[in-house]
């Protein structure tokens, strides 16, 4: 079920999402000030690529100063754009029994745009 889930989210727009991702985050690793946010938007684009089956998990010890600094800069220049879009798209495919698997997916997108750092995915 996994994968017939991925590839209609592949056919069906999660290929656009991963190549914006993408190419987001090679804009962003070009500077070097960018390349913590640039490695975090890849890890997003990953998940948006082949999201069923995917674990978004925090990490033992992510809770730290670092990374709640990095999730509140995150936040401020672009992460809370990123959820408010997927948030959007998951509830216009909430009309839909067949769209609530993917409703699902884009919230578990949505809460790891909100904050990224810290997480892993599995």
């Amino acid at each position: 079920m996994k994968i017939i889930g991925n590839l209609i989210w592949l056919l069906f727009g999660g290929i656009f999402i991963f190549i914006e991702y993408l190419i987001s985050g090679l804009l962003l690793c070009i500077t070097i000030i960018g390349i913590p946010f640039g490695l975090q938007i890849f890890k997003l684009a990953f998940v948006a690529l082949w999201p069923f089956g995917k674990k978004i998990e925090s990490k033992p010890n992510s809770n730290g100063c670092l990374n709640v600094m990095m999730n509140i800069i995150w936040l401020l220049f672009g992460g809370l754009w990123i959820a408010l879009s997927h948030a959007l798209v998951g509830l216009i495919l909430a009309i839909t029994i067949v769209g609530i698997p993917f409703t699902i997916q884009h919230f578990k997108l949505a809460g790891l745009a909100l904050s990224p750092f810290g997480k892993t995915i599995s």
